[in-house]
């Protein structure tokens, strides 16, 4: 009788370490799928904003998080703004996250033009994007090409102009491929700030 009950008392204990992890791992999932999630930066695409080995929190809900698989968003707070950093499926590789800044809207004209960019004719003044200076690199980035944005997609450049692959060498981002906006560097603790 007494060996039935510690069983029984073994298997309580098991299922309820069991129900907890999986419980843990379900809120988990759903919080990295609505919220918020972590990426590690691997290159100096984005110096001296990002660096390499930098690890940010990404905010899904600001944008409006995406459910995997079926590529439908679930409305957020508000669209994406000039001169944010965001985190978005890449177009040449779609198993991979890409993070670059937003310049240029669809509908809009871009132009790079003596380092500087100029957005339907007039030169950009957000001081997060006028601080780089944009080298004439790829097919959409050639000097004196002005290249129109297909309507909802995005033109996202480096802030390392000289050694970033963006939307100057394969095009546009959709805006069902942004992943969401890069808010906070968490780690290394030398290295904690919010992403301008």
């Amino acid at each position: 009788m007494k060996n039935r009950q510690d069983t029984k008392k073994k298997k309580s204990v098991l299922r309820e370490w069991v129900d907890s992890i999986l419980i843990a791992f379900i809120l988990a999932m759903f919080v990295r799928v609505f919220f918020f999630e972590f990426y590690k930066i691997p290159t100096s695409s984005m110096v001296a904003t990002l660096i390499p080995g930098d690890r940010i929190l990404v905010g899904k809900i600001i944008y409006g998080p995406r459910i995997p698989f079926v590529g439908v968003r679930i409305p957020g707070y508000r669209k994406p703004q000039r001169g944010e950093v965001i985190v978005f499926i890449s177009p040449p590789e779609k198993s991979k996250a890409y993070v670059k800044r937003i310049v240029g809207f669809g509908g809009e004209e871009v132009e790079i033009s003596q380092g500087s960019i100029y957005i339907d004719g007039r030169e950009i003044t957000d001081p997060r994007i006028r601080k780089n200076f944009y080298y004439n690199f790829g097919k959409f980035g050639q000097e004196g090409k002005v290249t129109k944005i297909p309507d909802d997609s995005y033109f996202v450049l480096g802030d390392n102009s000289a050694s970033s692959r963006d939307s100057r060498h394969w095009g546009f981002v959709p805006a069902k491929d942004v992943l969401g906006k890069a808010i906070l560097i968490w780690w290394p603790p030398k290295r904690i700030r919010m992403i301008e």
